[in-house]
């Protein structure tokens, strides 16, 4: 199976990532973790892009279609996966298409957690970790671009037929359930 988490800082993504991939046997594959094994690297990749991932603003879209594609072809992505933190926009979303027609693999599900704003702020200050972008000004900024750029790819997905939508503001134990069942498994 390949899927797609989406939904803003503190939605319940990695959680949920965790579990999906755990039960379905495929790789949880986290595009903020392979940005941040890039900085922590200092690799020419992570050089470019640290400060924008510090100031909470999305990279650009080149780079992070070159970097899904080096990730997706890996040998252990060929049985599935589960994105989490892309694509974060419109285009993204139609490039990551072009990308897996390349490689004969197709997105068979994009789970939104829908949780309101207010309840991601709270719960995004509440586990900050001391990374630079964890501040309260990156998380609004990362809140703000969810909702300007990431929340219209439920359309792109909902026309395809490939949008799950979840309630993320219930126990992680009831929207996992909830997820499970919308995937038939």
């Amino acid at each position: 199976m390949r899927l797609i988490m989406v939904g803003g800082p503190g939605a319940g993504k990695g959680t949920q990532a965790q579990r999906l991939s755990q039960g379905l046997g495929i790789p949880w594959i986290s595009s903020g973790d392979l940005l941040h094994q890039a900085i922590d690297a200092q690799t020419t990749l992570g050089q470019k892009v640290q400060s924008l991932v510090e100031a909470g603003e999305l990279v650009d879209d080149a780079t992070m279609i070159e970097l899904m594609r080096d990730r997706l072809q890996q040998p252990d992505a060929q049985g599935g996966w589960l994105l989490d933190g892309y694509p974060r926009t419109a285009f993204q979303a139609e490039e990551l298409d072009f990308l897996l027609d390349d490689i004969q693999q197709q997105v068979d599900w994009a789970i939104w957690l829908d949780v309101p704003k207010d309840v991601l702020m709270a719960r995004s200050l509440a586990k900050a970790r001391s990374r630079s972008d964890d501040n309260p000004e990156a998380l609004e900024r990362r809140i703000e671009l969810l909702y300007d750029c990431t929340v219209p790819i439920l359309d792109y997905y909902g026309y395809r037929d490939r949008l799950l939508k979840v309630d993320g503001h219930q126990s992680p134990e009831v929207v996992e359930a909830t997820i499970r069942s919308g995937l038939g498994y």
